[in-house]
């Protein structure tokens, strides 16, 4: 048998059920992942409620829920090159990922480096994507000082370590309790709220160049309080938001697997930094999303599927 998080409707964490059903098999050019860790992110939030988000990813419940996972590899199919039985790999399968089982082509799935804790490489596919993509948009350089709104969460604390590997000054806003991490990555926090745009004035008195926003609409208008021009600044969390000044939309589709190969190395090496701020047990998938809901976030959630204790193979 094999668990998994069906959308029984739409609705809210409550509409969220661990179920069993017969174990999925890997057919030609494909192979089955006994999942370890399988990430929570917020799309799948919005997914799960129903409508725009929903229809844009064809999610019709019953289905399964989630994107990102992290396990073994534990059957392979005939003609798959490049994947064996015990391989431990990570990726992202919409629709399938927060189960015990996941069965997907072979060529979708990208290798776990030995650094890269199984946890992380759990919730990794999803945020490291768009944290790539986004910064990549901006071209950032040595000669800018960005903005980075919910600079703390999943997506946000890639995108400043990236923004700094690009050479740029970084102004992060986040909650009181996440400043001391901000700092400890190079990162200028600010705290949000009433008085955030004088509070990033007085950070860079030289004035910013480029915003990243995984927040909403308020860090937009901020961006623009500031002067950033529309074209250097990315929302990944507002895209609807006054589309006549043409600023990017840019996320995680476009970001290449050699990319989050690479993102997932220097994770691996200690470059960047991925905290995982709280795992939860698959039956508690509900409490995870109420979580996720709160905000503040360190990093990145994750459900753990038990697995970890088992031998690997099939």
């Amino acid at each position: 048998m094999s668990r998994y998080v069906r959308v029984t409707r739409f609705g809210g964490p409550e509409v969220l059920e661990v179920v069993d059903d017969t174990e999925p098999h890997a057919g030609s050019g494909q192979v089955r992942v006994r999942v370890h860790f399988a990430g929570v992110n917020p799309v799948d939030r919005k997914i799960f409620a129903g409508g725009e988000t929903a229809a844009r990813w064809n999610a019709v419940p019953p289905y399964i829920n989630g994107n990102d996972y992290a396990g073994v590899v534990d059957q392979v199919g005939a003609e798959v090159d490049g994947v064996r039985l015990g391989d431990a790999v990570f990726g992202g399968a919409r629709h399938l990922a927060q189960a015990d089982y996941v069965v997907v082509d072979a060529d979708t799935v990208l290798h776990k480096p030995g650094g890269l804790s199984m946890q992380q490489a759990g919730a990794l596919d999803i945020a490291g994507r768009a944290a790539i993509a986004s910064v990549r948009t901006l071209r950032l350089s040595t000669d800018d000082t960005v903005f980075v709104s919910a600079a703390a969460g999943g997506v946000g604390v890639l995108a400043v370590q990236l923004a700094r590997l690009a050479g740029a000054t970084v102004i992060g806003a986040a909650g009181l309790h996440n400043h001391d991490f901000l700092r400890s990555l190079g990162v200028i926090p600010v705290l949000y709220g009433e008085g955030m745009v004088e509070r990033i004035r007085d950070a860079a008195p030289a004035g910013v160049t480029a915003a990243l926003d995984y927040h909403g609409v308020e860090s937009i208008d901020a961006a623009l309080e500031l002067g950033v021009r529309p074209e250097r600044i990315n929302t990944t969390a507002a895209k609807t938001y006054r589309p006549e000044l043409g600023m990017h939309t840019v996320g995680g589709q476009v970001a290449t697997p050699a990319e989050l190969e690479r993102l997932a190395g220097w994770i691996a090496d200690g470059s960047v930094v991925l905290p995982i701020e709280a795992v939860y047990p698959l039956e508690r998938v509900r409490e995870a999303y109420q979580h996720l809901a709160q905000g503040h976030l360190r990093g990145k959630l994750v459900l753990d599927l038990g697995a970890e204790s088992e031998p690997t193979g099939s």
